[in-house]
Formats: C-alpha cells, sequence, structure tokens
C-alpha cells in the first residue's frame, strides 16, 4: 500500500536541499537516508534521501542526485510517496497511520454524526482530521486527546467531544446575533417606558 508521506517546499540554500511538509507520524522512519520514495507525478521520482536535518523546526532533505538549487526548486509541491505493509502498525497503542484513519465516521458521545474523514493535515504543532460533513462542507477537528476522545477501528468510528464552537460555529453566530438583537430590542423598550415615565412626571 502507497501512503503519502510529505510534500516537497522550496528550496533551502544552495546544495540541493528542500524543505518538506510532513505528512506522516514517523519521519525518522519513512523519510530517513537510504530512504525510496515514489513520487507524484511519477516522472519526478523515485527519490532516494541523501541527508536529513531539522533547520528552525523544520525539516530539510537532500536527494541522491540533487545538488544544487535549480534542481531542488524543480521538486517543489512533489508528493513523496512510501510503500507500506497494509497489516503493519504504529510502535505505540494511541498512535495511527493516516490510512486507519481515513474514512471513519466522526461522531459526538451520543452517537450524533457529524462527518467523515477525508483527510489528516499534519502541521508542525499538531495533526488535524479534514472532515466533510453531510452537506458537503468540512471541518478541522484537531487530533488531541481532550477533543477527540476515543478511536474505535472495529466500529470505524471515531468519538469527538468538541468544545463550544468547533463543529457548529455558524449556530454559535446567529445564537448571538438572537441575543444582541432580542438585548436591542429589550434596551429599546426599556427606553421608551422611562421616556413615557418622564413625560408623565412633566405633565404633572
Amino acid at each position: 500500500m502507497q501512503l503519502v508521506v510529505a510534500r516537497i517546499g522550496r528550496a533551502h540554500g544552495i546544495k540541493g536541499e528542500v524543505t518538506v511538509e510532513v505528512r506522516t507520524d514517523e519521519p525518522e522512519l519513512r523519510l530517513s537516508p537510504g530512504a525510496v520514495l515514489s513520487t507524484d507525478p511519477a516522472g519526478t521520482g523515485p527519490l532516494t534521501v541523501e541527508t536529513g536535518r531539522v533547520h528552525s523546526g523544520r525539516l530539510l532533505l537532500r536527494f541522491e542526485g540533487v545538488r544544487d538549487r535549480s534542481a531542488a526548486e524543480a521538486l517543489r509541491n512533489t508528493l513523496l510517496i512510501a510503500d507500506v505493509d497494509p497489516d503493519e502498525l504504529p510502535e505505540e497503542d494511541d498512535e495511527y497511520y493516516d490510512h486507519q484513519l481515513i474514512d471513519l465516521d466522526v461522531v459526538l458521545a451520543d452517537g450524533t454524526e457529524v462527518g467523515r474523514i477525508t483527510e489528516i493535515s499534519h502541521l508542525p504543532s499538531q495533526d488535524l482530521f479534514i472532515v466533510e460533513r453531510a452537506d458537503g462542507t468540512e471541518l478541522m477537528i484537531p487530533f488531541v486527546e481532550e477533543i477527540v476522545t476515543e478511536i474505535d477501528l472495529e466500529q470505524q468510528r471515531a468519538v469527538i467531544d468538541p468544545p463550544p464552537g468547533l463543529i457548529d460555529d455558524r449556530a454559535e453566530i446567529a445564537s448571538a446575533r438572537d441575543a444582541e438583537e432580542a438585548a436591542e430590542a429589550s434596551d429599546a423598550e426599556a427606553g421608551s417606558g422611562a421616556g413615557a415615565g418622564r413625560a408623565d412626571e412633566d405633565a404633572s
């Protein structure tokens, strides 16, 4: 089975290094020196990792045969693809490969359906579930234990406990707007009543 493990970014320096957007929880395994990776577009590869290092929080790779900035820049936006045994599992019990999570149903604790995971976005700070809702819109759910409370591979679902506004921000905005309108109406009514009272006092 083939998995996208990274996307090549811009060239770094003049000796053929490139920045990469990591899309795997195991870059030390999938992107280590000696790793041979397929590519998309296919004509760019295969690429063999020659060196790797972290610079300012970003992973930098150099590939065999890529020796200058022009060659590195030509690789920009190329997807790096690793061949993975579909039966292979992560070493830690609470870790998952992307292919295990894609297509899981996302539900609330009470069983309410939220959507379906269509993509995992690996950011420097955290991973995100990209979730497609029934109406075609997308949500981004941080893959952190405070929000994703359970991954049930047997039932093919991910249970979440989202904070207010995370999955229904439109409803929250509408609710806030309704509350504001109600408050304005209440203020207007109170102002009208106060004006009538003052008029009565003046008349007397």
